[in-house]
């Protein structure tokens, strides 16, 4: 209608044209107005008209803040990002939906603010802070979204204290945004309240609605009778689970056994979609909640512990109802059949990975030594697999990683780093495996569902990466060639040597995150042409998608009836990778808050770190053992004039040619942690040209 008319509408004459009368029929048209409205298709003007963007010469997009104060817009049309400069961004916060009007400029392409479409928050979480007698928040994580508090709203909140704010009024060109506390939360030395605040800060739901709560009342502790119907019954088989020493929900049970020239393999899965009825109020909030979020002090679950850690987690020694994959794999590590079935199962066992391990090392006194032989063809069948990864190419990011310890008052009390088992290996492959023919049976039965995708890395972090590939030696092919072959050759050769590590997190930061949508195209870092998640549906809701998917083709032969269509299909999958990222976000921000914490109160201490990053104003260092990142600013290192290289790889000094290069190793103490802002600052621990007293405090450029 809008691209036939002479110019904008208003909804009356919108809905005249449209023949619809009536008040609900209007109200429905003007609610899918204002969704076009954000989605930055139309826009409103001062006479409360609607045009189309399109017509209008504007772009629209998703403002990008930078703490500098400027900022970009993130395109709804892919185009280059446009710059905003500190007075467009006065009155838009990050992640608004804006519309604005480009013009070429200094900076490339930059942006007039013309219409705020949509905006991303509601609330801020932050601690509450005076200036002048006026109480303000600043946002957690971003320190440019600044509320002033109304007068009489505090709630009974003291400065000092991290609170919840709901928003009264929006910034503008002229004003600063007002709000209301809504909500006390504690004080940042309170146990407990880094992961208060990064729940509230990110929106993670962890509250669960009466409605499910309702029906929780309902769930027996053990299987009925007559759910075990129509199943074929494996309870005579020694599946077992095995998982880390604190895991609670157990998703996986695994079974092998020779056949033939090769072994039959079962991946039993918990049976989550027997429980969980599409479209009831369980379904509602755990499509809403997307996965579980683990901190390290708690789990936010995505299902009621009465089914993640009682009747849908595969507990030992109780009838289960599973989901399972059984394969036929053949010498070589490839699946040469398989099938899906309901099946009725009881856990022989509940092993740790160091446990299984101790088994497979042949302690005769380990625990559940009985199971050697069971264990031991499950690790034939993964070196079987593990050589058909290494013909196929999968990149095999081998990272070091952590476990934060508490102590029982909540308070960080070590940094562990983690071994990585060859039993944490057997699972990961046999889950991989079953994974695959997930992916292969939807595919197959052309039903809406998820695959697990991963398109690799793009044409322009590529060239980046290449440039600081030369620096090692090592040489990449051109991006439209590029294989996944070609990236696990190539850290074979780093393997052992001081820079694999820093390659590693490189080659991993330059590919897309995988994320999840109906359409396949592979999964890249994996090397596999199909993939989906199946193994995890008490954790994850794409899993539970799956797992639906194939109980309909187990009895239907079309997707008629079948309750998810395409569209919806593909919101889904914007949803689950966004609730993905969003647990991702949350728990990087409490894991380096407790490690702040931790480093806080070692402030003088000396480590041995690696060069991580060069940028002009210092270097970037880690801390392997702790995973633990910061900065030694240019002006601790010998007294001299530093310039970067043009690969951003070496920082040299003028007078002196000292240099400093990624990859390098680097003795450092620990000089200054700043708790608020999460930065921590190192000096090398031998830098006579230094001013200690310039040491502390300085910030980043």
């Amino acid at each position: 209608m809008l691209e036939r008319a002479e110019g904008p509408l208003a909804l009356k004459d919108l809905g005249e044209s449209a023949g619809l009368r009536g008040e609900p029929k209007l109200r429905s048209l003007e609610h899918r107005l204002k969704a076009m409205v954000r989605d930055g298709q139309l826009l409103r003007n001062r006479a409360r008209e609607y045009c189309l963007t399109g017509h209008l010469d504007l772009v629209t997009g998703k403002v990008q803040a930078h703490r500098d104060g400027f900022g970009f817009l993130r395109r709804d049309d892919a185009g280059e990002d446009v710059y905003l400069s500190a007075r467009e961004m006065r009155p838009v916060w990050d992640g608004d939906r804006v519309a604005v009007r480009v013009s070429p400029g200094q900076r490339g392409l930059e942006g007039h603010l013309v219409e705020i479409l949509a905006r991303a928050k509601a609330r801020i979480v932050g601690q509450l802070r005076r200036e002048g007698g006026i109480p303000y928040v600043l946002e957690e994580g971003d320190s440019r979204t600044e509320v002033l508090i109304a007068r009489g709203e505090l709630g009974g909140a003291k400065s000092g204290e991290m609170v919840e704010v709901e928003i009264l009024e929006y910034p503008t060109q002229k004003s600063h945004a007002i709000g209301r506390v809504v909500k006390k939360i504690g004080r940042v030395s309170e146990p407990g309240v880094e992961t208060d605040v990064a729940i509230l800060a990110h929106g993670i739901p962890n509250e669960w609605p009466e409605t499910v709560l309702a029906s929780m009342r309902d769930i027996p502790s053990t299987v009925p009778e007559v759910d075990k119907q129509g199943r074929e019954d494996l309870r005579e088989l020694p599946l077992v689970t095995i998982d880390g020493a604190d895991a609670k929900d157990f998703d996986d049970a695994v079974y092998c056994e020779p056949q033939g020239d090769g072994w039959r393999l079962l991946v039993a899965i918990a049976d989550v979609s027997h429980y969980v009825e599409v479209g009831s109020a369980l379904d509602s909030e755990a499509r809403l909640r997307g996965t579980s979020v683990y901190f390290p002090d708690r789990v936010v679950p995505m299902l009621p512990e009465a089914l993640s850690n009682g009747l849908c987690s595969l507990n030992p020694k109780v009838d289960r109802l599973c989901m399972v994959c059984e394969m036929l794999v053949a010498r070589d590590g490839k699946v040469r059949r398989s099938r899906f079935f309901a099946g009725l199962m009881r856990s022989a066992a509940r092993l740790t990975y160091t446990e299984a391990a101790a088994v497979l090392d042949g302690n005769r006194r380990a625990k559940h030594a009985e199971l050697r032989s069971e264990l031991g063809h499950l690790r034939d069948v993964y070196r079987a697999f593990a050589k058909a990864r290494k013909r196929r190419g999968a990149i095999d990011f081998d990272l070091p990683q952590t476990k934060i310890e508490l102590n029982p008052r909540g308070r960080i009390e070590a940094i562990h780093p983690l071994r990585r088992l060859v039993t944490h290996r057997i699972i990961e492959e046999c889950m991989i495996a079953a994974n695959v023919e997930a992916a292969k049976r939807i595919r197959s039965s052309r039903l809406p569902s998820l695959y697990r995708v991963h398109e690799g890395p793009d044409a322009d972090r590529l060239d980046e990466l290449a440039l600081v590939f030369k620096t090692f030696g090592l040489k990449l092919p051109p991006a439209g060639k590029l294989a996944p072959l070609h990236l696990s050759r190539l850290l074979d050769k780093l393997h052992g040597k001081a820079e694999a590590e820093l390659v590693e997190t490189m080659l991993l930061r330059s590919m897309g995150k995988a994320h999840y949508q109906p359409k396949n195209v592979g999964h890249f870092g994996l090397a596999l042409g199909a993939y989906a998640h199946f193994t995890s549906p008490i954790r994850r809701y794409p899993d539970l998608l799956v797992h639906r998917a194939i109980r309909w083709s187990l009895t239907q032969r079309s997707s008629k009836g079948f309750a998810f269509k395409l569209p919806q299909m593909q919101e889904l999958g914007e949803r689950c990778s966004d609730a993905e990222r969003r647990a991702d976000e949350a728990v990087w921000d409490v894991e380096e808050q407790f490690k702040c914490h931790y480093m806080s109160e070692r402030v003088g201490e000396r480590f041995d770190a690696i060069v991580s990053g060069v940028v002009p104003f210092g270097l970037f260092v880690r801390l392997p053992e702790l995973t633990v990142d910061g900065l030694v600013h240019v002006s601790a290192l010998p007294r001299d004039y530093y310039h970067r290289d043009p690969s951003g790889t070496t920082l040299s000094g003028e007078r002196t040619g000292t240099s400093y290069r990624l990859s390098d190793k680097m003795a450092v103490r620990l000089a200054a942690v700043n708790l608020e802002e999460r930065k921590i600052d190192f000096v090398p621990e031998e830098s006579p040209g230094a001013d200690p007293s310039r040491r502390r405090g300085r910030r980043r450029g």
